[in-house]
């Protein structure tokens, strides 16, 4: 699989990455099958959050990789500060929390470092120089290598692309959500800031077991609308399949290093590595007239 490079960092991450999000702990036997098949079928870069099931997330990324550290970059998430109960959380970017919370989110991924570390959403009433600061903070003291945020609130991205050494911005993204592209990708290419896309198969919208994923639409698209939508992309397609052209098109602009789909069982990932390997066979007229099948979006609040 190929690798590109993480912003400016010395990271180096594969095309296609595991969003660890769907593996469950109660299906612990096939979650762990799931991240070994994905190391082995040469996905380097795994995403978790200490959100995840309330930190088990973690635990299970750390129990799957034990052995395995110097083959894989892990990425995890904080900021959000769950009750004692665990039956809520609410959001924290201070940074005395934020340090605290990635001395825990090691503990529980049994690791001395994250390679990238993420703010897990934020605001613009945040603190942000005082998070910013933390996180400098932490990789001076060596537990993090880098870090990035999580958001789709292009004010915030701002705000950190101009005040911070971010290497990367996970945001939403994928042919049925191209508002990133429209607004965002050029600010980042500039910056040399990678894009990590997330929900590249549009909650399996553009898998080839779309017809049981339809019912609700999928953001401003409606139901009828993608019942008319997704037979044209096979026609144009042919015999390929829609994965691989969710996945060719994410990683088409260069300023994504990394695309992260989060299988929920082996046929699942097994069909994202297979989709990888075929998905430079769609041609760029292909995907153009894909493209042009597909709403252009702009992000409406945030701005």
């Amino acid at each position: 699989m190929l690798k590109r490079r993480l912003g400016t960092s010395d990271l180096f991450v594969s095309e296609v990455g595991l969003g660890s999000m769907s593996l469950k702990t109660e299906n612990e036997k096939e979650s762990i099958e799931i991240i070994h098949k994905a190391i082995d079928g040469g996905m380097n870069f795994i995403d978790t959050a200490d959100l995840y099931e309330f930190g088990l997330n973690e635990e299970l990324v750390g129990k799957a990789v034990k052995g395995k550290r110097d083959e894989i970059i892990v990425a995890t998430k904080g900021g959000n500060r769950w009750d004692k109960d665990q039956e809520g959380w609410r959001w924290d970017p201070s940074k005395t929390y934020i340090k605290t919370a990635v001395k825990e989110s090691l503990r529980r991924l049994q690791m001395d470092y994250i390679d990238l570390y993420q703010l897990h959403g934020g605001t613009i009433e945040d603190p942000i120089d005082e998070t910013i600061e933390a996180f400098e903070e932490l990789k001076k003291e060596g537990l993090i290598r880098y870090y990035g945020i999580s958001s789709i609130r292009p004010n915030v991205i701002r705000e950190y692309v101009e005040k911070s050494n971010i290497v990367s911005v996970m945001m939403q993204y994928s042919l049925l959500d191209r508002r990133a592209e429209v607004e965002m990708f050029d600010l980042l290419s500039k910056q040399h800031i990678s894009v990590i896309s997330r929900g590249p198969l549009a909650k399996g919208v553009l898998s080839s077991n779309w017809k049981n994923k339809i019912a609700n639409g999928y953001l401003d698209y409606s139901s009828n609308e993608l019942s008319q939508l997704l037979p044209e992309i096979e026609r144009i397609l042919g015999n390929q399949r829609n994965t691989s052209l969710a996945l060719r098109y994410v990683t088409t602009p260069s300023v994504v290093a990394t695309t992260i789909p989060g299988p929920r069982t082996v046929e699942q990932l097994n069909d994202i590595l297979q989709s990888y390997d075929q998905c430079k066979n769609i041609t760029e007229h292909q995907l153009e007239e894909v493209k042009a099948l597909t709403k252009q979006h702009n992000f409406t609040a945030h701005l």
